[in-house]
């Protein structure tokens, strides 16, 4: 599939993550900011000025990375000059598919809904996410409020602790990366029919949807204290946990009966080759002892011994990671993106979730974030207005 041109009224990070995946596959990304609201300090995306200063006022330690590589853009969306201008882009660009995550309420309210774009460009793929789809237009959305409403803080945490957030924002995530596959599916559907579509994605439906080892259960005889809050035991495959070492922690993940065999003919658990364990049943019914059992061996050595056994009798396990390490990975270091701030420091990033010929192309170094509509003049005149034209519109407060 050839690049194509995205234009993304995004602000946080579930769009604006969902449009990155598309900088990684070399397509041409250009991020819509509205202009400032009067007597409002900040201007554009409000993740732009979340976490450190990184370069000028506009470009925070939590904006950079998901906007590498992008184009941007501020229009007054609230005025009808600007709702043009939108118009104009998506005709003089040819941009291909349309992104937002604003609060559906607003789309025609702000002249972005599906009906207004795709009469400029009929074959335009349209992408919302929100809280709740469109069907719910004015329920506002963040990922821990999906991930409390949607059951994500009931079996997330200790079973005798308060109910918590995952780690990473998962539901920002899966939401963006739903939209990804979507408009893939979306633009490849168009080469056969040669229409656009509508893709309307609601982040509580996503979220729910990966509760497969979860909801079906309950009408399968589990009661819902078997599903809930487990801390970090596997709530079916056991002794799935992490376990304490001399100098540590390390994790042990023992998913069949078979693996349970060879883990007890390890010499230092041999202790364990117990006619009650023999069975994932059986280690289920003990699992209190059993994990107290496995504990008391395991706290007497350092997870690199431990680590070292389990390797040999092919025992899925690792050490507790810390975050500061993880870039430093082999396997995550071969890959990683990379990016140079404005006064010449190199940051690390991820890598992307499938290598692609554009990373390897640009050696994994992807332009650094913009600052707040940055592009705004190169692209109005791109689309053939005079300068003349560009200062009369920002005069007017069209643009920023």
């Amino acid at each position: 599939m050839k690049p194509q041109v995205i234009l993304s009224m995004e602000q946080a990070l579930t769009m604006t993550y969902a449009t990155l995946r598309f900088v990684h596959l070399g397509w041409r990304v250009i991020k819509l900011e509205p202009t400032p609201l009067p007597g409002r300090k900040t201007k554009g995306d409000p993740n732009r000025y979340i976490g450190r200063p990184v370069a000028g006022k506009d470009r925070h330690s939590y904006f950079i990375a998901p906007n590498l590589g992008k184009e941007a853009i501020a229009i007054n969306l609230k005025k009808e000059a600007g709702q043009k201008l939108i118009k104009q882009l998506i005709s003089k660009l040819n941009v291909d598919v349309f992104c937002t995550n604003t609060m559906p309420i607003r789309h025609k309210q702000l002249g972005l809904d599906y009906e207004t774009l795709s009469s400029v460009r009929k074959d335009l793929i349209w992408c919302s996410i929100s809280a709740m789809g469109s069907k719910y237009p004015d329920v506002p959305g963040y990922d821990p409020v999906i991930q409390a409403l949607c059951g994500y803080m009931d079996i997330t945490g200790h079973s005798d602790g308060p109910p918590l957030q995952c780690g990473i924002p998962l539901v920002d995530l899966k939401a963006g990366d739903e939209a990804f596959t979507q408009i893939i599916l979306a633009l490849m559907e168009r080469m056969q029919t040669g229409k656009g579509k509508k893709i309307d994605i609601s982040m509580a439906q996503v979220a729910v949807s990966w509760l497969h080892t979860f909801l079906p259960m309950l009408d399968m005889g589990s009661p819902p204290s078997e599903i809930k809050r487990s801390g970090n035991q596997h709530r079916q495959f056991i002794p799935v946990n992490s376990y304490k070492t001399s100098d540590g922690y390390i994790y042990i993940a023992i998913g069949s009966d078979s693996q349970w065999i060879r883990f007890t003919q390890i010499p230092m658990f041999s202790g364990l080759d117990q006619e009650r364990y023999s069975t994932n049943e059986g280690r289920r019914i003990n699992k209190i002892e059993l994990f107290g059992g496995i504990d008391a061996i395991t706290k007497k050595f350092s997870a690199k011994k431990i680590a070292e056994v389990l390797a040999k009798a092919a025992i899925p396990h690792s050490p507790i990671t810390p975050i500061e390490e993880v870039a430093d990975l082999p396997f995550i270091a071969e890959n990683a993106l990379n990016t140079i701030t404005p006064d010449d420091r190199t940051v690390r990033l991820p890598p992307p979730a499938q290598n692609t010929e554009y990373l390897k192309k640009i050696k994994n170094k992807l332009p650094f974030a913009p600052a707040y509509g940055e592009h705004t003049n190169s692209l109005l005149e791109e689309i053939g207005l005079s300068s003349s034209r560009i200062t009369s519109l920002r005069e007017q407060g069209v643009v920023a």
